[in-house]
């Protein structure tokens, strides 16, 4: 007679685990007739410190489309881009 060994096999226990995970969000600059092209470049300067070259491709961008994402990151980082970029009234949004 040959011996039968029964596995003490326990379900896996599975455990689920709450994630946070920050999506990144953008600041979307509106284009409007009020600021000259070099306001609003020393102003994408300020905020997002980039070099004038990306900050006068930026500023196209926003005059030729209307609008232009010129940031994206966490949503405390595009806070205070938002808020550089309106010290001077300029018109944005975050999108998530």
């Amino acid at each position: 007679m040959g011996k039968h060994t029964i596995g003490n096999s326990l379900p896996e226990e599975k455990k689920e685990v709450d994630v946070l995970v920050e999506q990144p969000a953008k600041v979307i600059l509106f284009n409007d007739d009020y600021h000259t092209f070099d306001e609003v470049i020393d102003q994408l300067i300020k905020a997002i410190g980039c070099d004038r070259a990306k900050a006068e491709t930026l500023t196209w961008e926003v005059h030729t489309k209307g609008k232009a994402a010129v940031f994206e990151g966490p949503m405390d980082d595009c806070l205070k881009v938002s808020n550089v970029l309106e010290e001077i009234a300029l018109s944005t949004q975050i999108e998530v």
